[in-house]
């Protein structure tokens, strides 16, 4: 048997060939294949407008910044989660505070959350940033609701999640990232996740003025659009004063304007290509994912040595297939010596050095500590082969059957 890793891209013939007629056109960055990725990834999730950009990271930062984090604004988190998640609040001097997870969902609990927004004055805190960790969507019409009842701003971090739904009060499906319930949403093309491109990110909104900022801030804060220019007179021109000293406000074609600080988050169009190919067999992904996560489901239902497992969800999208079981760290050992490499997902972000320096602590987050002890994420990706699955399925039962 030939290394499993806990995640892989699958890269076909065809996503071959879309990178290799981008290589032969006349852009291989800023061109038409990325407002073509743009549109049928806003299609895929049913958001208005998306955005692509250079990691899911860039699409945290972007979104801050898009939403006015600065010092002293106050943004609420899950601590587990990839630290981008946190981070990108950091970024923009903003403070990061982290609510517990809910041990049966390991999603962010929103009774901590409303807890933590009790104690405070309203005003105190300016968003949420939940986690549809794992692939398991955030119910957010119930955290919209909380949200507009304190003043809150919501960033879906969907990076797990695309193609992911969860069914609202009204019986209807909300699928990751459509912008119904979020302001923003935020994706990841990673390897490893259903969509790959290599590197890239994608932020989706239903809001045409965060749109429209988001463009700006990811090109160096560029505007070329002549109804949105601010300069004027000769110098806006750049016509001779001798020859034309009167104001002037036709802008010749070579004009643009940096009006804020942005950055360069931009997206190539190889990596567009690529992810564009992709897309176009999403859901047979998510299909595939489903029908490993229901045998690992099978394999390991009543098992006396697993705590708790991801189960069959409905609208989750498995970028992960978790367990908690007992003697973690022996199981993680024993299947790399079978060259198994499971993966644990997270190290709880409060407990990062760098956020026990802020003063985050052991015991802060209970539920979250707790289920880091024992989770582990079994190998999930499309090309995982039945064979491949029963063999990880074997050496975990062999595991234990042989475990004194």
């Amino acid at each position: 048997m030939m290394p499993i890793p806990y995640g892989r891209q699958c890269i076909t013939d065809e996503d071959i060939e879309a990178v290799i007629q981008t290589l032969k056109s006349d852009y291989l960055t800023q061109g038409p294949k990325i407002k073509e990725f743009e549109d049928a990834f806003a299609h895929y999730v049913g958001a208005d407008y998306a955005v692509a950009v250079s990691n899911g990271t860039a699409a945290l930062h972007l979104n801050c910044i898009a939403l006015g984090v600065k010092p002293g604004v106050k943004v609420i988190t899950t601590p587990i989660t990839f630290a981008a998640s946190a981070n990108c609040v950091r970024y923009c001097g903003g403070e990061v505070v982290f609510a517990d997870i809910d041990p049966d969902t390991y999603l962010i609990d929103i009774l901590k959350v409303r807890e933590l927004l009790e104690k405070s004055p309203k005003g105190t805190y300016s968003g949420i940033i939940p986690v549809d960790f794992a692939g398991r969507a955030v119910d957010l019409e119930a955290f919209r609701k909380l949200a507009d009842e304190y003043g809150l701003w919501i960033i879906e971090d969907a990076c797990h999640a695309p193609g992911g739904f969860f069914v609202d009060s009204t019986k209807n499906q909300q699928s990751c990232g459509n912008g119904n319930y979020a302001e923003l949403a935020i994706f990841s093309f990673h390897p490893v996740k259903h969509i790959a491109a290599g590197e890239g990110g994608m932020i989706t909104t239903s809001s045409k003025e965060l749109y429209e900022k988001l463009l700006m801030l990811r090109t160096h804060g560029i505007v070329k659009d002549n109804s949105k220019y601010q300069n004027t007179g000769t110098f806006a021109t750049g016509v001779d004063k001798g020859i034309a000293q009167e104001e002037q406000t036709d802008y010749p074609a070579w004009y643009m304007e940096m009006q804020e600080l942005g950055y360069n988050y931009r997206l190539t169009d190889i990596q567009a290509a690529l992810g564009l190919s992709q897309l176009g067999r999403a859901d047979d992904g998510i299909q595939l994912r489903r029908e490993i996560a229901a045998r690992y489901q099978q394999a390991f239902s009543d098992r006396n040595f697993v705590l708790s497992q991801s189960g069959v969800v409905e609208g989750h999208a498995y970028h992960l297939y978790i367990l908690e079981v007992k003697d973690r760290l022996g199981l993680y050992n024993y299947l790399r010596e079978k060259c198994i490499y499971a993966q644990i997902h997270y190290i709880p972000t409060h407990l990062m050095p760098y956020y026990r320096e802020l003063g985050w602590k052991e015991g802060d987050m209970p539920f979250a500590e707790d289920y880091y002890r024992n989770c582990i994420s079994l190998p999930m990706f499309p090309n995982f082969s039945n064979e491949e699955q029963e063999f990880v399925i074997k050496t975990i039962l062999s595991y234990y059957s042989d475990e004194r």
